[in-house]
């Protein structure tokens, strides 16, 4: 005979941040609720991340509901290592009813208006479903990739740990966004021959006119800029973030410097094919591009510096130290060192497992703020969900708090509703 489904009122898909600070403002009202976690809490943070990695925004930053950090370095980085402790205390304090080691394979709607939410290790059923998955599922590793010799290591950079890790040899870095400008650097400080097909992504200064960045951002109200006030509106969530690095207490990424000392600099790898790679004609355009939004963002600081009259010391704006030469947009394999290749061009969203009408084409949740148009559906953690920082330790718990409120609308909607039918 087969037992009915466990009913929560509350079913959080995923024990990261986003999950766990849901858990959070749902005990604070005493919500019943099961937190599913396919792996272990702050697993992708232990396991998918490289040895050096480290925050690139400063630790006061950090701010989970009733967790904020109180370490000895509020404008330093913190190390993964340290990362990880960090969130383990906060699994501590929270103490979620969470279920590791359990993956949702299927969640739909029911004939009778609850969710069944299938599992790895059985049937549940819920009135509110709050996916706390993030967006970076499957890696993106492009078809060409099948056609390199099989003599070529290739990794993601999810993989990525160490130089020691790659055979000896030169190194292919395709891609530069954060992860691949810093692996890139990674590499070349280790006195690793690197070569980086160079990307769109923008940069950013660590330090100008004697404060951090994004201190000068914080205090410029950047950070409190909401998805509907920004120039771009949803567009922005597709953006890609500004490359810099807190490693070593924060400093500039700079490939202009990094190929001053003897990193190979191409455009974006667009195919492999008869034994060579070929890289599209747009290294330069890219370079001017990531320094054009350098120099804004320091001239935005600049204009907010005059207007307020601060006392800040003067610095001149970036120019260049290097320039590429003649484009190379094709490059025979065979005829350089490179034993390997990092991917760093970042990952897809994976939602198969939910059967709800709330994507679009491309397979993105359509939400305002987390709450979906079909009652009941909750996104938490994705980048831009309501502000920059809501994919960060430093909104994603406000945006949690939001979420949780919406939720307690509705169950004592419901709970109403069932009481005067009764």
């Amino acid at each position: 005979m087969t037992s009915e489904p466990r009913h929560v009122p509350v079913a959080v898909v995923g024990g990261g941040q986003a999950g766990l600070s849901v858990s959070y403002h749902l005990k604070q009202r005493g919500i019943d609720h099961l937190v599913f976690e396919k792996r272990s809490a702050a697993h992708s943070w232990e396991t998918q991340r490289w040895d050096t990695f480290c925050l690139v925004t400063p630790n006061w930053q950090c701010d989970l509901p009733g967790h904020p950090y109180d370490g000895p370095e509020p404008d330093g980085f913190m190390r993964k290592d340290e990362i990880v402790a960090y969130l383990k205390a906060f699994v501590t304090k929270v103490n979620p009813p969470i279920r590791e080691g359990v993956a949702v394979t299927r969640v739909a709607r029911r004939d009778d208006g609850l969710f069944s939410v299938e599992t790895s290790e059985g049937d549940y059923t819920a009135d509110e479903i709050v996916v706390a998955s993030g967006g970076y599922h499957t890696p993106i590793i492009p078809r060409m990739a099948e056609r390199l010799p099989g003599s070529i290591t290739q990794i993601h950079s999810n993989q990525y740990r160490n130089p020691a890790q790659l055979p000896a040899g030169e190194v292919l870095v395709v891609g530069s966004g954060q992860s691949g400008a810093q692996i890139a650097e990674d590499l070349h400080l280790a006195g690793r021959p690197v070569h980086l097909a160079v990307g769109d992504a923008p940069r950013c200064a660590r330090f100008y006119r004697g404060r951090d960045v994004v201190t000068w951002l914080a205090d410029m109200g950047y950070y409190e800029m909401t998805v509907d006030d920004h120039p771009l509106r949803d567009g922005v969530r597709d953006n890609t973030n500004h490359y810099v690095t807190g490693r070593d207490g924060g400093r500039d990424i700079d490939l202009r410097r990094f190929a001053s000392e003897g990193m190979r600099l191409y455009g974006v790898l667009e195919d492999y094919r008869d034994g060579s790679l070929h890289f599209r004609d747009g290294l330069k355009r890219s370079l001017d591009q990531a320094d054009r939004t350098y120099n804004g963002i320091n001239a935005a600081i600049d204009k907010y510096i005059a207007e307020n009259g601060i006392d800040a010391p003067a610095q001149a704006h970036y120019t260049p130290v290097w320039e590429p030469g003649e484009p190379v947009t094709r490059l025979a394999l065979a005829e350089t060192g490179i034993t390997s290749v990092v991917w760093c061009i970042g990952f897809t969203p994976d939602f198969r497992w939910l059967d709800a009408s709330v994507f679009n084409g491309a397979g993105s949740p359509k939400h305002r703020r987390g709450v979906t148009s079909e009652e009941g559906v909750y996104f938490i953690g994705l980048p831009w969900l309501n502000t920059w920082g809501s994919g960060r330790f430093g909104a994603v718990g406000r945006d949690a708090e939001y979420v949780v409120q919406v939720i307690q609308k509705r169950l004592s909607a419901e709970r109403f509703v069932l009481k005067r039918a009764v």
